[in-house]
């Protein structure tokens, strides 16, 4: 690497101002930061000295999503197998089967991420930020396997521009990128992505007797009785421990809690997510469940399902965790983030229970809470110098 960096460092005047391809100057900063730790120094007075930068910050998130990514990759090959009624393969057969098949996602996500950031950068002579290297892993995980790449560049490319680059870059949007990519998919080709059925088998084998690819909670919403059991892609009812590990399909990169929570504990011990808006956001989701499971009816299946189970399936607890803790999107008082995060708990399951249309709520609710976070922050703040005033006049 030594060797690498000194090559590289001969080549870097070439690339700075009054050198032959200064033009591409954030390329060539871009792949260099992305590489190696920046050798300069602040030249003028700093109020903090500390080693963690964006980039750290960025890597930490994706080394967080990796127990959900690699568990996503084996489930989606057992899935297909279970599907296929051929489920007597190996782990790293079920993995290899679920890495190619999601692979291709990844790869769009992030040549069409990247490429629109580095040319937007390039044209405004900006440094290159890295907050794509989440969004390029969190878009294909929560999206289902099967969409096909076109889509998902058409998604990836409105979500950067519009969401994103047209606000000014990294740290001024104020909706989720990954969660606006998921939302364009959703209601601009809502036959493919309705959340009712998502990919099991990409091969040419016969599924099962029985095989249906609805999700979970896609089952609850089309159900009539009024019940709350959910079926796997053999047709066995899931227990308790399935919808915790994630054994079920689903968006490949969400099903399964276990991984959440690995990932959540990296996120907490770093610093790098929000405590306050993860416990708000489980509290929210915990006690809007237990309300409308206390109100259960026939005309909303959902309702059914028990707390714990609600908080284990679907989209909600990797939401909570990844999506709703981005901190451009979510709110900056330590008072606010418990409003917004217990916000988004609540309407989730509001929209999950209610919403027979749309059987998953949290992409909804995060994007709404995004839109009233600052509205929570100014409220959150305005409140305070009320309060301090009004005991000024008080003492004076």
């Amino acid at each position: 690497m030594k060797g690498l960096k000194k090559k590289i460092d001969s080549v870097k005047p070439h690339f700075e101002d009054g050198g032959k391809f200064s033009k591409l100057h954030s390329v060539f900063d871009g792949f260099y930061t992305f590489l190696f730790t920046p050798n300069e120094t602040s030249r003028s007075g700093v109020h903090i000295h500390d080693s963690n930068d964006s980039k750290r910050t960025m890597i930490m998130v994706v080394l967080a999503l990796l127990p959900c990514c690699l568990f996503g990759m084996w489930n989606v090959g057992l899935q297909h197998a279970l599907a296929t009624g051929d489920p007597d393969h190996g782990l790293f057969h079920l993995f290899f089967y679920g890495l190619w098949a999601v692979l291709p996602q990844i790869i769009t996500a992030y040549v069409v991420g990247l490429g629109i950031e580095f040319i937007v950068a390039q044209i405004r002579g900006h440094e290159i930020q890295e907050g794509f290297l989440v969004s390029g892993i969190l878009i294909p995980m929560i999206c289902p396997v099967d969409t096909p790449c076109w889509m998902l560049a058409v998604a990836v490319a409105f979500s950067v521009i519009f969401a994103k680059e047209v606000f000014g870059g990294t740290g001024y949007n104020f909706l989720n990128v990954a969660l606006v990519t998921r939302a364009f998919l959703f209601f601009a080709y809502p036959s493919k992505m309705s959340g009712d059925h998502v990919f099991v088998s990409l091969g040419d084998a016969a599924a099962v007797d029985g095989f249906s690819g609805a999700t979970p909670l896609g089952q609850l919403a089309a159900s009539t009785g009024g019940q709350a059991e959910v079926f796997g892609v053999t047709g066995t009812p899931l227990s308790l421990s399935d919808m915790f590990l994630g054994l079920y399909p689903g968006s490949w990169g969400e099903t399964s809690t276990l991984c959440i929570l690995i990932g959540m504990a990296i996120l907490l011990f770093t610093g790098i997510a929000s405590w306050k808006i993860i416990i708000s956001g489980v509290a929210g989701g915990f006690f809007m469940s237990l309300l409308t499971h206390h109100f259960a009816t026939p005309l909303y299946p959902c309702t059914y399902l028990t707390p714990v189970e609600q908080l284990c399936l679907g989209g909600f607890a990797f939401a909570i965790v990844f999506m709703a803790t981005d901190p451009v999107t979510a709110c900056r008082t330590n008072t606010g983030k418990y409003i917004y995060g217990f916000l988004i708990g609540a309407i989730a399951m509001i929209i999950r229970c209610y919403n027979t249309g749309y059987p998953e709520g949290a992409m909804l609710a995060v994007l709404l809470m995004n839109c009233f976070a600052p509205l929570i922050d100014y409220c959150v703040v305005n409140s305070n110098i009320n309060r301090r005033l009004k005991r000024l006049t008080v003492k004076n």
